[in-house]
Parts: C-alpha cells; sequence; structure tokens
C-alpha cells in the first residue's frame, strides 16, 4: 500500500513539473506575442514617443526643442521626456531615433528616418537644427543619396552603421538585393583603388619634381661652374604622373557618387519587393 502511495505521489509530482513547464512556454510566447503586437499597433499617422521598454506613448504633439539653458527637451504635450529613456520619437515634423554616442552618457545624438520601409534609412541630425525653439525642417534634397554616413535598422531595431557588411546581412532574405548590393560593393573597391592610385601618383609627381629640379642644377654646377644660367629642368615625367593622379582622383569620385546611387537602388528594391 505505501508502495503504491509513493508511485502515485511520483506520478502527480511528475506531471506538475511538466505543467509547470508548460506554462512557462505559454508564458514566453505570451510575451513575445505582446511584443509584437506593441511594434505592430504603432500608429504612424499620431505622434508617439517610443521608448526602450519597447512601450509607447501617444500624444496629442510631441517636440524637441531646446530650453532657457540650450538643453534638450522632449515633450509629450505637457510632460517632458528623459531623453535617456526614448528610442524612437514621431512628430508632425518627422520621424526620429535616439542615438547613445557613449554608453551611460545622457548626451543624445538624434537621426531622421529619411526613407521608410522593411529598411528604414537615418540621418544624423545636429543639435542646431532644434535651436532657438524654431520648428523643425527637413534638409535632405531629393537628389542625396543613402551614404556611409548613415544609419539603417528594421522595424523598432537599433540603428546600425550603413555598411555592406551590415546591409548584407539584413538583405540575406532576398537574393536580388543581394546581388545589387555586391555590384555596389564591387565598384566601392574600384573607387578606393583609384583614390589609392591617385595619392600614389600624385606623391611620385612631386617626388619626381624634386629630384628633377636638384639632379639638373647639380649636374649643371660640375659641367659650367656658376657663369651661365642653368637650363629649365625638364618637368615632362612630374607633369605626366601629376595629370594622371589628378585624372585617377577625378575618375574615383565620378565613381564614388554615381555608385551611392546603386546603395539606393539596392535599399529602394528591397523595401519593394519585401513589403
Amino acid at each position: 500500500m505505501a508502495y503504491l502511495y509513493y508511485q502515485c505521489m511520483c506520478l502527480i509530482e511528475n506531471y506538475r513539473k511538466k505543467l509547470f513547464l508548460f506554462f512557462l512556454v505559454c508564458l514566453g510566447f505570451g510575451w513575445q506575442g505582446l511584443y509584437a503586437q506593441v511594434t505592430k499597433l504603432a500608429d504612424e499617422s499620431r505622434n508617439y514617443v517610443y521608448f526602450h521598454s519597447d512601450s509607447i506613448l501617444y500624444a496629442e504633439k510631441v517636440r524637441l526643442r531646446t530650453n532657457m539653458l540650450n538643453n534638450l527637451q522632449l515633450r509629450a504635450d505637457s510632460k517632458r521626456i528623459p531623453l535617456q529613456n526614448v528610442k524612437f520619437f514621431n512628430t508632425d515634423e518627422g520621424f526620429f531615433a535616439t542615438m547613445h554616442r557613449v554608453p551611460g552618457l545622457a548626451n543624445e545624438q538624434f537621426s531622421e528616418r529619411i526613407i521608410e520601409g522593411k529598411i528604414n534609412i537615418f540621418q544624423e541630425r545636429p543639435d542646431e537644427y532644434w535651436n532657438y525653439g524654431r520648428r523643425y525642417r527637413r534638409s535632405r534634397n531629393k537628389g542625396d543619396a543613402v551614404s556611409m554616413r548613415m544609419y539603417f535598422n528594421k522595424g523598432y531595431d537599433d540603428l546600425k552603421k550603413v555598411n555592406y557588411t551590415n546591409l548584407s546581412q539584413a538583405m540575406a532574405d532576398d537574393v536580388e538585393s543581394v546581388n545589387l548590393l555586391k555590384g555596389y560593393h564591387k565598384n566601392a573597391q574600384i573607387s578606393k583603388a583609384m583614390y589609392i592610385s591617385a595619392g600614389a601618383a600624385l606623391g611620385a609627381a612631386v617626388i619626381s619634381f624634386l629630384v628633377t629640379s636638384n639632379r639638373d642644377n647639380s649636374d649643371f654646377d660640375m659641367q659650367h661652374g656658376f657663369s651661365r644660367k642653368p637650363q629649365m629642368p625638364n618637368y615632362t615625367a612630374s607633369y605626366i604622373l601629376m595629370g594622371a593622379g589628378v585624372g585617377l582622383a577625378i575618375g574615383g569620385s565620378a565613381v564614388y557618387f554615381s555608385n551611392l546611387k546603386k546603395l539606393e537602388a539596392a535599399v529602394d528594391y528591397y523595401n519593394r519587393t519585401m513589403d
């Protein structure tokens, strides 16, 4: 009888552990569902503040302005929001992200979302954009291209630097976008090689000028003394090197700026195909 009682207790204990594990799993899925719901329910047509805790505060008016001490403050209606708690904020002036330059310090920098989609592109905005309480105005022109000085993210993820490695990982789920990005990367390497070659050619031109000048003066002094004026040194090779350096620099710049359009085209293609 005691043995039967012991077996029953073991069976109950076993089921209790399984039930507890099942509860933890359901709780985990519940939190994931709650997080997905929060990010999905963010209404872009309204003004709101998105916190690092993944919570959202909606308001009639959200403003980032300088106070009397020239310090930036974020306000949602009458509430003053600590900037160190803010990840994003949406206003009628634009959608912005906070960027903490030095972890642990409250000196925030801000960037504006200039391209919206599956991949969002952000451009840094200095504090001067909000000085003197004036209304913020976007300064990006339609001709501006996505560059390595910008940032990007997906959804409400943390911002990352725009570069080939980060974007190729973010676009890994679309082969064609990755191929476009590889084309950009190839041209970027060509532009870099042209800049390096230009620097080498210009450096060689300077050395050639100095060597030619010193050699011609030395040869004239040894052969003719100082009674006659020295002949003009022959700088033909130096000018050729200088021309090659300038040409390579101009070519590298042309490849670089035209290549930025390819980078933006890769982002645009990904956003159109993945939406």
